[in-house]
């Protein structure tokens, strides 16, 4: 699958969408399309009446809706949904099996099982699936990836990322475990897998240690299954014999709002991914060449509506079930691991 697609305006035709969940997020993303013109937005749902109105600045002749039963009675063609964790899965799944694409917030699901059983859904429906895994689609990230496929880094062996959030969620529901489906580590850890994973082409990714706290806290035993984790360490390796280690937290005191980086190292060089200056938007990319350094990708950059405008432009085009959402579930697999690692 590309990370770029050009509309093809002879054989597109302008999908319906509908949007569930209008916090920033959610409006961001229906900004994001709405402003390329490829979709008409037609129905938007949030228990905030205040959401509602924001969002009638970018749709304004969208139909408010009660919920997801309200907007799938107006028969889009595909659903965003920006919801709260626990509900990804179900409201996945339902606006599937009544025949509209999904575009869903990180997790797909709390658990591998249940990223499984919204990508059986869209496999029988023949629909086409995504989740919002926004970094993919960063210049400096696709960078990264464009280097290794290119082999100019050789062989890669070893793979350091980072996401420490100076600020912790503000919404009551992420601190619950069974609501968010952990902390810290399925918050902002799933973007360090995935582009682990997605950045080497790797699959089935094993967890060989895994350490997680809650409030400096160590996690083990039932504890992981119970609290929810403020900051996570742990080790994978890939299957060609690579290793992977992240480090993430919320809340934690690094003297700026964000520290966002990857180091990816090969035989034949090095790269860097880095965030400029505190900023979760602002990235650069480095090349390394033994002591020497060029910069490959400076900001800006408005990379945070690209995910959702690239999956509303393949809906658009025609595209159906897509067998790389499987990356979904296999995400989600090595997040259990880490769990259950850090359980022992």
């Amino acid at each position: 699958m590309s990370d770029t697609l050009t509309l093809n305006t002879a054989t597109t035709r302008r999908p319906r969408l509908a949007f569930l969940g209008l916090g920033w997020i959610g409006r961001n993303r229906m900004e994001a399309i709405a402003a390329e013109e490829i979709a008409e937005i037609v129905a938007v749902s949030d228990p905030s009446a205040e959401a509602m109105n924001e969002a009638a600045s970018v749709a304004s002749d969208a139909e408010r809706c009660d919920g997801l039963e309200e907007l799938l009675a107006t028969k889009p063609d595909g659903v965003v949904i920006a919801s709260p964790s626990a509900l990804h899965a179900e409201q996945t799944i339902a606006a599937l099996n009544a025949g509209a694409a999904v575009f869903c917030q990180k997790p797909l699901g709390r658990t591998e099982a249940e990223a499984r059983a919204c990508i059986d859904a869209a496999r029988a429906a023949d629909l086409l699936l995504a989740a919002d895994l926004s970094y993919r689609h960063a210049a400096a990230f696709l960078a990264l990836r464009e280097a290794v496929e290119a082999g100019e880094l050789g062989p890669v062996h070893a793979l350091d990322l980072t996401f420490h959030n100076a600020y912790g969620p503000d919404k009551p529901w992420f601190r619950d475990r069974a609501l968010s489906g952990g902390g810290c580590l399925i918050d902002l850890g799933a973007h360090l897998l995935d582009m682990a994973a997605w950045a080497l082409g790797s699959h089935d990714l094993r967890c060989t240690s895994a350490h997680l706290y809650a409030g400096g806290q160590r996690l083990t035993g039932d504890a992981v299954a119970d609290a929810v984790e403020d900051y996570a360490a742990a080790t994978l390796e890939t299957p060609e014999g690579g290793v992977i280690r992240i480090a993430c937290s919320w809340n934690l005191p690094a003297g700026r709002d964000a520290v966002i980086g990857v180091d990816a190292f090969g035989t034949q060089g090095g790269f860097s991914v880095r965030n400029e200056n505190g900023s979760f938007y602002d990235f650069s990319a480095h090349r390394h060449h033994g002591t020497q350094s060029e910069q490959r990708v400076a900001p800006p950059d408005a990379w945070g509506g690209r995910a959702a405008a690239h999956w509303a432009r393949r809906l658009a085009e025609g595209e159906r079930f897509d067998p790389d959402c499987e990356s979904l579930a296999e995400l989600a697999a090595a997040i259990d691991a880490v769990y259950a690692r850090a359980a022992t």
